[in-house]
């Protein structure tokens, strides 16, 4: 401790983590992580001290950036420390003194966190040893080191124990042959492993590892001798020594330490030492959350009856008990295991036959039927994709409970289609597919081919895309959820593998592995010039990354292993397999901790810590021999199949209360869309509910609360078919109905709220009034609110920094009443952009200071939107009807484009279709290419018969998916297709309850809800998919009796959904007051989607 004390002082922050690191890694334990980051976190704040941005730049990067895993929020805020003049003027470090005080104060912490961590158990104090004990040791190196040398000296000096080396031959005299022990003396050697392997934070890669994929090619230019020695064609590792027997005919003496030799590297690098009885020896420990056998998904809660053989599985990413389903007729199905419903079920069929190869065309009639190979989400759940066992490939794109449409057919490859992946590189969502003619191709989401990859001289059965990058910001997250190399229907001789993802490991950004049935192992850059590693594996082999293997051998023995993260090699074997089996074993893992195996009509779970396994379940029966399984990504929840196709649900006991209390969404709204002509009495549970108080109990076995608590009989078949019944919406017309919030300090009737937007975080929320002065309300993290996110429940404060800056914008010679406000916001809540009528303001979020100003009128900006790969380069619609490209950085409009005949009322862009769609006060929508600028279309918006054409502003927002548009005009609602800028739903004003113009309309952040307001003060809650009205919020549930009793009309202006919570939305209103509204805390959801046989073409009453 004393040489680290004098090294954290003299602020030595290099040396200080090299000696750290010996003893633990950033992420091996909670204790270790807040060590590392409070030194890093010093270096840093030091290096703004002295002014240095750009060194505080690449600590930033270099050495913080890893901590964003685990903390975005905090991360953001670090970041934020670069804008400021002094970091000081941060509240939290207001008390930040001189330098060589930090450092004392940090190191007060550093002990007690040390002395906490286990992994420092022991290591404080150096250990007692017997006085020959170090001289033992000294004679054990130097007889090891000198044994693998090409030219042993008699009496090698001790100094040559510092350095890797060769003698030189002795006046080139030939070197004495070295002495051989016996066999009987040879220890055993164990392979050390990694400290905190596997704690709750993902391990690092080492950090001699320069570069992960190097190393694998390092590894593939290896001797194919060594490789033999090293595989062998047994599932079980090769005891090491045995291995150097094969290398060198020589026996190595016992107790051996590692030694570094360019030509024995490889051979070296798997052996290692066990411990002599006399050594004093320290025991590796690992930290471990507490667990027992009740956190694992072991009790059937349920069987699903799929009727057919389910092939493969897989879970919604975020939405944990939604199942995706494929079977061996072909059949895709989407189950909400929730409410045990089957929402949508896609049979087999070819979209497009014409559109196909000629030579699949001719074998799709007269082959064998189609067969699905794999289904898999996409990672942020917006697809899904199908991989059939004969060429083709299907996309769908997920858009609500019971929606998954068609998007995307492709004739992938000859043969069969083994395997199906997203990757995401250059932030560009992409499918990749491998297939029996033995090509891995890279598609876009419209079904052009990127890359072709050739090499592989057998069938490809797995691909696994990997990523550093988090597609939604520019900060660097792995995947903490396990990818599979191989799942699903394999061949005998193959392995499935599991990777452990690592954070801060060295890997290329985005890359692709890739098996064959050959046993080679293939990684591939995005580009064109052929695989990196082309690892000729005889038997079972791997990446050298933490992963896991499972298979079943040609002899019908099964194993399941750990392969060491560096080397190659087997760090451990798992038991409890039985002798031999008929078919290959699948097998899953969850919370980076626990291992789940189908095998003998058993489930057959391991601690990932431990070889013997801790129990078998066999889910009340009815198990096939080698069943299929798949965990959810929180664990609580196993999906296996059964041998009269179904699916059994397994649960814990936190998975059983996700089922019970309603975690999925309500029945009505999960329900699939139910055709007149196909409705059955004994199905027709689309009952009609009463205003307000409907409530669903999971206890009911039709879904329907068997108290009747507000809730109408179930309709008959008669009553389903008697279109002149009206549907009756959910109503919220008083304040207890509801949950809301008024924002402090935001009433100005001279000042109404023209823009507003959540923070990204979902933290605060930002109006822009109509005078051009910005205010931030943010909620604060305690008892009450411990998420410290924007709920109904607390009043947030009205924030200000302590210079007590505002920010205002420029408004010099503007007249406010013809001024249009316009706002963007960064997606690291860092800087805020906007204008009302003057110049172009960048507000830096934290001090509220003026970064910058741009863009002077005339003419004036209008509207606002940050490119979403690019926060520099900033799209602004102006009142002349053109809109600007700007680059913020170089201060310079790169392009100009025209198209719309008067001013710009609103841009959205997708990165899927990668366009820019913009609509003006001409009522036309116009769609750019985002790459050269240029207009690809223009089409007018259809204004209902009476209404003037150009009357009002039009306002567009992408759905989720990035195809489907929302275009809210004061005459309507609708929902086009943008890929084609063809309608698809509309909604019009109506007399009746909602019969106003619409103000503003925006989706819910999971694009399942639009709300939308109305010049009246009514707020509507519609259903995204059919855009059918499902609730109304009357303003006498929010208004305050006093602006109800006004005689001045006051409502709405705009709208704001909360981008975490799907429920909540915020709005500005034409006092100037801001408002958060939530269902109540017994409705949870706003209303119930209105069943599609209403006849009710625009879901009004």
């Amino acid at each position: 401790m004393k040489y680290f004390e004098e090294k954290v002082h003299v602020g030595e922050w290099d040396e200080v983590e090299k000696y750290l690191s010996g003893f633990t890694k950033v992420d091996d334990n909670r204790y270790s992580m807040k060590i590392f980051f409070e030194i890093r976190k010093q270096k840093y704040l030091e290096a703004l001290d002295r002014q240095d941005k750009p060194k505080a730049v690449e600590i930033l990067v270099t050495d913080l950036k890893v901590f964003s895993t685990f903390n975005e929020d905090l991360y953001k805020e670090i970041t934020q420390l670069l804008t400021l003049g002094n970091f000081r003027e941060n509240e939290q470090l207001s008390k930040y003194g001189d330098t060589k005080t930090a450092r004392s104060i940090m190191l007060i912490e550093l002990k007690k966190l040390i002395e906490a961590n286990p992994l420092f158990r022991e290591k404080l104090v150096f250990p007692t040893l017997k006085p020959s004990r170090l001289r033992t040791l000294i004679n054990q190196s130097l007889n090891w080191q000198h044994q693998l040398c090409k030219n042993p000296r008699p009496n090698p000096d001790i100094k040559t124990l510092f350095i890797d080396h060769t003698c030189n031959p002795p006046n080139g005299a030939l070197a004495p042959t070295p002495v051989n022990l016996p066999t009987a003396a040879v220890a055993k050697p164990a392979a050390y492993t990694s400290l905190g392997g596997h704690g709750p934070f993902p391990p690092t890669a080492a950090a001699s590892n320069a570069n992960a994929l190097a190393g694998w090619m390092a590894n593939a230019a290896a001797s194919s001798s060594v490789q033999a020695a090293v595989v062998t064609t047994s599932s079980l590792p090769v005891p090491p020594n045995q291995v150097s027997i094969l290398k060198r005919p020589i026996t190595p003496p016992a107790t051996l330490v590692e030694y570094q030799h360019t030509d024995h590297e490889q051979l070296m690098k798997r052996l290692r030492p066990a411990h002599s009885i006399e050594e004093v020896t320290y025991p590796t420990i690992r930290q471990q959350g507490s667990w027992s056998l009740d956190d694992l998904p072991r009790t059937v809660a349920f069987t699903l009856h799929q009727g057919s053989v389910v092939t493969s599985l897989d879970f919604h990413p975020s939405h944990h008990t939604l199942l995706l389903v494929g079977c061996s007729n072909g059949e895709i199905t989407l189950w909400e295991s929730g409410i045990r419903e089957k929402l949508v079920s896609k049979p087999f069929k070819i979209w497009d036959i014409q559109a196909c190869t000629l030579t699949f065309q001719a074998s799709a009639a007269k082959d064998a039927p189609f067969s699905v190979n794999r289904v898999t989400w996409s990672p942020d759940g917006t697809f899904c994709g199908a991989a059939f066992s004969k060429h083709l490939i299907h996309l769908y794109a997920y858009a609500g409970p019971n929606d998954l449409r068609q998007h995307l057919e492709i004739d992938a490859h000859a043969g069969g289609v083994n395997d199906i992946a997203f990757a995401h590189p250059n932030k560009q969502l992409c499918v990749v597919t491998c297939g029996d003619d033995k090509l891995i191709k890279v598609w876009d989401i419209t079904g052009r081919k990127l890359f072709n990859f050739e090499g592989h001289e057998a069938p490809v059965y797995s691909i696994c895309p990997h990523q550093k990058e988090n597609i939604q910001d520019s900060c660097s997250i792995p995947f903490e959820v396990p990818m599979k190399l191989l799942k699903d229907d394999i061949p005998s001789m193959f392995l499935s593998i599991f990777f452990r993802t690592m954070s801060g490991h060295t890997f290329p950004n985005q890359f692709i592995f890739s098996t064959a049935v050959d046993g080679k192992i293939k990684a591939w850059l995005y580009d064109n010039m052929g695989s990196r590693v082309d690892y000729d594996a005889p038997g079972h082999w791997c990446t050298t990354m933490l992963l896991f293997s499972c298979g079943t051998g040609k002899d019908g023995d099964s194993f399941l292993v750990e392969w060491n993260e560096s080397e190659g090699a087997i760090k451990r074997t798992y038991t409890g397999f039985r002798k031999k089996s008929t078919g290959v074993v699948q097998f899953d893992m969850t919370q980076n901790h626990f291992l789940a195996v189908g095998e003998d009509s058993q489930i057959k779970f391991w601690d990932m810590d431990n070889v013997n396994l801790i129990m078998s379940v066999d889910a009340d029966g009815g198990l096939p021999s080698l069943p299929r399984l798949r965990f959810n990504n929180e664990g609580n929840l196993l999906a296996v199949t059964t041998a009269d196709n179904g699916i059994k649900i397994l649960a814990n006991a936190t998975g059983m209360r996700s089922l019970r209390a309603g975690d999925a969404p309500p029945f009505e709204a999960l329900r699939a869309p139910i055709e007149a002509s196909a409705i059955k009495v004994s199905g027709s549970f689309a009952a009609n509910f009463a205003p307000v108080n409907c409530k669903l109990e999971r206890s009911s076995p039709s879904g329907v609360d068997s108290m009747g608590r507000s809730m109408e009989k179930p309709r008959t078949l008669d009553d389903v078919n008697d279109k002149m019944k009206p549907w009756q919406l959910t109503e919220i017309v008083e304040p207890v109905q509801c949950r809301m919030v008024t924002m402090p300090d935001s009433t100005d009737a001279a000042n109404k709220v023209a823009r507003l937007l959540y923070t990204n975080s979902g933290v605060g929320i930002l109006a822009l009034g109509s005078n051009g002065i910005q205010k931030l309300w943010k909620w604060v993290r305690n008892e009450q609110n411990p998420g410290g996110k924007a709920t109904a429940n607390v009043v947030p404060q009205h924030w200000q920094p302590n210079s007590g800056l505002v920010m205002n914008n420029d408004v010099s010679g503007v007249n406010l009443e013809e001024a249009v406000p316009c706002i963007a916001l960064s997606k690291n809540d860092s800087y805020v952009m906007s204008a009302a009528g003057g110049k172009v303001s960048l507000f830096n979020m934290m001090t509220f200071k003026v970064m910058t100003t741009f863009m002077p009128p005339p003419p004036a900006s209008t509207y606002l939107a940050f490119h979403p790969q690019d926060n520099n380069i900033i799209a602004i619609g102006m009142e002349d009807s053109t809109i600007h490209i700007y680059n913020v950085r170089v201060d310079e409009a790169k392009s100009k484009l025209k198209g719309h005949q008067k001013c710009i009322t609103g841009l959205a862009f997708s990165t899927n279709l990668n366009i820019l769609v913009s609509c003006g006060a001409d009522a036309q929508l116009c769609v750019w290419s985002i790459d050269s600028w240029e207009k690809r279309k223009s089409v007018a918006i259809q204004v209902p018969t009476g209404k003037a054409p150009n009357s009002g502003d039009t306002r567009v927002q992408f759905h989720s998916d990035q195809v489907r548009l929302l275009v809210a005009h004061e005459t309507q609602l609708a929902i086009y297709d943008a890929s084609k800028m063809e309608r698809i739903h509309q909604w019009v004003p109506q007399e009746g309850r909602l019969s106003a113009p619409i103000s503003c309309a925006v989706y819910s952040c999971n694009s399942q809800l639009v709300f939308a307001s109305f010049c009246d003060g009514n707020v509507g809650v519609f259903d995204a998919d059919t855009l059918r009205l499902r609730c109304r919020v009357a303003p006498s549930a929010y208004f305050s009796q006093a602006v109800l009793n006004r005689s001045q009309n006051v409502y709405p202006v705009v709208v704001a959904a909360h981008p975490q919570d799907p429920n909540q939305f915020a709005v500005g209103l034409t006092d100037g007051s801001v408002k958060v509204i939530e269902p109540s805390e017994s409705q949870r959801n706003w209303g119930v989607s209105p069943p599609l046989d209403n006849g009710m073409l625009n879901g009004n009453a």
